[in-house]
């Protein structure tokens, strides 16, 4: 038996500003295979749709790219692209319309903290777009997802692609001592939104960062952040081995 449509994400149809958006397609895109393995309902986890909307989101910010940076070469549209693109900022877009609130999710996943983990947010977005471009073809998910991803092309618009706080310590660390920096895992706790992870990140025995998130993904990127922030401050001159 099909999942039935819950007012909340009929509520959350009309906040896409898409219309009509079939309710079927809607609660597809939010359905996570946990939900199915738990209940054993018969109906589509996102799976399949986010695999369809990944191949449109892509298309659509090349395409965008492709048009504003007309003397950019290949190698710098292709970082832009995966800079806008990349399950990071998905999740970021998610969150901007509270789209974790209405996962359909299982007991598991839910306890684990699935509504706000990243890549629950992303492959939800990316389904959306999937369901989008299935009721109305490329050119209304192509407003959809400029609109959406509005705030991440002004962005690049800006900077330019981006480096990631991982990868950007990683160049510093590797330039100035040879090695590359090493994150540990140092709390690990289960709150009422779920597991929260604190991941330190050292260089040569010194603690240069530290960062929270519901996954240790996402600590390490911020412990990286402060990281970073911490060399800059410092002229990237941290004496091995010393406490920061």
């Amino acid at each position: 038996m099909p999942l039935a449509p819950p007012p909340a994400h009929e509520a959350l149809a009309q906040r896409l500003g898409v219309k009509p958006l079939p309710s079927a397609l809607v609660i597809e895109a939010l359905t996570h295979s946990s939900y199915l393995n738990e209940s054993g309902a018969n109906a589509p986890s996102n799976e399949r749709l986010e695999f369809l909307g990944d191949a449109v989101l892509g298309m659509i910010i090349a395409h965008k790219l492709f048009s504003i940076y007309p003397g950019a070469g290949e190698g710098d549209l292709t970082r832009m692209r995966a800079d806008v693109v990349r399950g990071s900022t998905l999740a970021e877009a998610a969150r901007r319309i509270d789209l974790g609130a209405h996962l359909i999710l299982g007991r598991g996943e839910e306890a684990a903290g699935g509504r706000a983990r990243e890549r629950n947010l992303a492959g939800a977005m990316e389904a959306l777009v999937g369901a989008v471009y299935g009721a109305h073809g490329y050119r209304v998910a192509r407003s959809f997802v400029l609109r959406l991803l509005k705030p991440e092309l002004s962005q690049i618009r800006k900077e330019g692609a981006r480096i990631d706080p991982k990868s950007s310590l990683q160049h510093l660390v590797q330039a100035r001592w040879h090695e590359a920096p090493e994150y540990v895992t140092v709390e690990e706790a289960a709150g009422g939104a779920g597991r929260r992870f604190t991941v330190e990140v050292r260089v040569a025995g010194a603690a240069l960062g530290r960062g929270e998130g519901a996954s240790k993904r996402e600590a390490q990127q911020r412990a990286a952040r402060e990281a970073v922030a911490t060399l800059g401050a410092a002229g990237a001159d941290v004496p091995a081995g010393d406490e920061v």
